[in-house]
């Protein structure tokens, strides 16, 4: 019986390696709809640290990078050098971003800045006429993903958020929306997002700001507190950096900045899971907190204490979905998707795609062009290149703002649901919590003196 489960993994394996073989494309230098070297469009990066290199490394073989701009002259300085190594020729560095949107010669921004600041750059840059390729999580309040979603319908612009699991991922993610679509679990009951938990800081006290880091643009539109760090230094993705910090990759930890795991993670995996059940243009009824542990004393919705990260550290939250679906965000178990439905269930992550529904692949395939009417044509050799065909077609990517704002409002939910304790009702249609004013208040945050967004 092993030997037998054994062998159809191995053939399963092989199976959905053919079914992938077809949709991975070979890298080109140039995308679909430049086709001429010449035509290869101008971009440039702003903010550069980690998912800033990545997200501008695999672009290099479809278009060509004039300009790079991060408001730490450090990482500017070797992501200069490493791009002028990348493409034969040196980009020129900024460290204020309005100098790039000056520039009539650069078509698109990909912008991975720290969350707090991806707003007011994406609608400056759709303003000064360029295209937008921006990191998740797109936004740091709901209220900024309305505003965005104004702006990219009075420019026309293209805008791509930065999901990339839609894409790539060996396109896991593709086949898991097409199992639910195709109804090979049956009426979907229930979905589980597993994205983690995170240790709480201990205190952390006010430190010299590094050498080169200009701490006050690095605030920009939220308010002015001391640089924060203890000396032991992060390692693995996002290394070299302060482990306990109010800035670089600990930024995700304070709300001041991001939303924790629940945006960080939360925006891949709920996103996989809204568009699955086709929720993309609606959201939930209510969202509860299950439990959940805060990383702070809170009081009124906000901290009492700063000098320690402030976001949800374990969680359980559940947000009540259209047609009677159960959406379950957890810090327990695998990092994941869990579908579950009346006829079969299945788990999907980065490396594995796994249950009965899966292995009946075998014996009942799927139409052979399932990803591709998931995807809405030929899919992209990565995310970078489903952008760069938009911007010629001048049709939204597969990333679109409106879909992303819908789920990642869910995930927004959560936390103030988190901060406030209890449980809150959503009006999906007129995106905002039902009789709580004090809610509501979250849904948007008041920028700092000389850093209004501008247009």
């Amino acid at each position: 019986m092993l030997q037998s489960r054994a062998s159809r993994r191995r053939f399963l394996q092989g199976s959905l390696a053919l079914v992938f073989s077809g949709i991975i494309l070979s890298p080109r230098r140039y995308a679909a709809g430049f086709e001429s070297p010449n035509e290869r469009p101008v971009f440039a990066t702003i903010g550069l640290r980690n998912q800033g290199w990545y997200i501008t490394q695999k672009t290099f073989d479809f278009a060509d990078f004039a300009a790079l701009a991060d408001v730490d002259a450090k990482v500017l300085d070797e992501n200069v050098q490493k791009t002028e190594q990348r493409q034969g020729k040196k980009p020129d560095a900024y460290k204020d971003y309005r100098e790039i949107l000056d520039r009539k010669d650069i078509d698109a921004v990909m912008i991975a800045t720290p969350d707090h600041w991806h707003t007011k750059i994406a609608v400056e840059a759709m303003d000064a006429g360029k295209d937008v390729y921006c990191e998740k999580p797109l936004t740091l309040t709901i209220d900024e993903g309305k505003l965005i979603e104004k702006v990219v319908k009075e420019t026309g612009c293209v805008f791509q958020v930065g999901t990339m699991q839609r894409t790539e991922c060996d396109k896991r993610f593709l086949l898991a929306v097409a199992l639910v679509k195709h109804g090979r679990i049956g009426k979907v009951q229930k979905i589980t997002c597993g994205i983690n938990d995170m240790e709480a800081s201990p205190p952390i006290p006010e430190a010299p700001v590094p050498e080169g880091l200009d701490w006050d643009f690095w605030l920009g539109p939220t308010q002015q507190v001391p640089y924060r760090a203890l000396p032991e230094l992060r390692t693995g993705y996002g290394g070299g950096v302060p482990l306990y910090s109010n800035c670089h990759y600990s930024f995700r930890n304070w709300h001041e900045y991001s939303g924790g795991k629940l945006t960080d993670w939360g925006a891949h995996h709920v996103d996989i899971a809204v568009w699955a059940i086709g929720a993309g243009d609606t959201g939930p009824s209510k969202i509860t907190p299950l439990d959940y542990e805060l990383a702070c004393e809170y009081k009124d919705g906000y901290p009492v204490v700063h000098d320690r990260y402030n976001v949800a550290t374990k969680f359980n939250i559940r947000a009540e979905m259209p047609n009677e679906v159960e959406l379950l965000i957890t810090s327990e178990g695998d990092n994941g998707i869990l579908f579950e439905g009346s006829e079969g269930r299945f788990f999907v992550n980065r490396g594995r795609i796994s249950g009965k529904t899966v292995e009946e692949l075998e014996e009942n395939p799927l139409p052979e062009d399932a990803l591709e009417q998931i995807y809405g044509g030929p899919i992209s050799v990565n995310h970078s290149v489903n952008f760069i065909d938009s911007m010629k077609s001048r049709k939204q990517p597969i990333s679109d703002v409106w879909t992303h704002n819908r789920m990642l409002e869910i995930c927004h939910l959560a936390n103030i649901a988190m901060r406030l304790g209890r449980e809150l009702k959503w009006d999906p249609v007129q995106r905002q919590i039902v009789d709580d004013p004090q809610a509501n208040a979250f849904l948007s945050r008041e920028s700092r003196k000389g850093y209004e967004i501008k247009i």
